[in-house]
């Protein structure tokens, strides 16, 4: 059974989309997890520095549900790699800001890749899907504990889909700048609960302003409002 599209966008990016994510379970489907080195460690970073590794396609289709309905102006997408689920996110501030009828809203998306080679396949996919997508996203490369230290605005959601040992301190970094309601999404939280202990520690904490859920995605995708 066929299932609609929460997507507003032309057939084409819909079917480049469709084509991204079946490269990157194609990758995906030949990585022996295993087997794999320390995460971030450089061995890591050399196996995994040609995949695109994206957010499944039902868990960007569900946060970028998430962003229409709350309206997101301002993302911060922790670990772009090869910017698949930055077109979703795009895609979805685009389409909030033409909400405003003065024009004066210009959304943003600000993601994060510490790959140089990574950032460039991501530019190209921009570029490929289109119009749709232009003057939205700022690409800032490099170490995102340097690259979020500033400009970030008032940030409406941030997307955790980065190494875990990353995901703390991104989300301390993003934190001053969050809105009241501002929405966190971290991926693979059930796969990878144990290496997610200090995150769940952290936002699970009496008086942490984190009020967190696990959603029943493959892999498991946590759900994190900020109050």
């Amino acid at each position: 059974m066929a299932y609609p599209t929460p997507l507003n966008a032309s057939p084409h990016l819909l079917e480049f989309l469709k084509t991204l994510h079946s490269q990157s379970l194609t990758q995906e489907a030949n990585v022996d997890w295993y087997s794999l080195p320390e995460q971030c460690s450089n061995a890591f970073d050399d196996i995994m520095r040609d995949k695109f590794i994206a957010l499944d396609q039902d868990k960007c289709e569900l946060v970028y549900h998430i962003l229409r309905s709350i309206n997101a102006q301002a993302v911060v997408e922790a670990g772009t790699s090869f910017g698949v689920s930055t077109i979703y996110l795009a895609l979805a501030v685009a389409e909030n800001a033409k909400r405003d009828a003065s024009g004066s809203v210009k959304g943003k998306v600000i993601a994060t890749e510490k790959e140089p080679s990574k950032a460039s396949e991501a530019q190209k996919n921009w570029e490929r899907a289109g119009k749709e997508i232009d003057g939205i996203i700022d690409l800032r490369i490099g170490d995102l504990r340097e690259t979020l230290t500033k400009d970030l605005g008032v940030v409406d959601f941030l997307l955790l889909d980065i190494w875990t040992p990353l995901a703390l301190p991104a989300l301390k970094l993003v934190q001053p700048y969050l809105r009241p309601g501002a929405v966190i999404m971290a991926d693979n939280t059930v796969k990878a609960a144990s290496k997610y202990e200090e995150l769940f520690a952290y936002v699970d904490a009496p008086g942490s302003s984190f009020h967190r859920v696990t959603l029943p995605y493959e892999g498991g995708l946590d759900m994190i409002v900020y109050q």
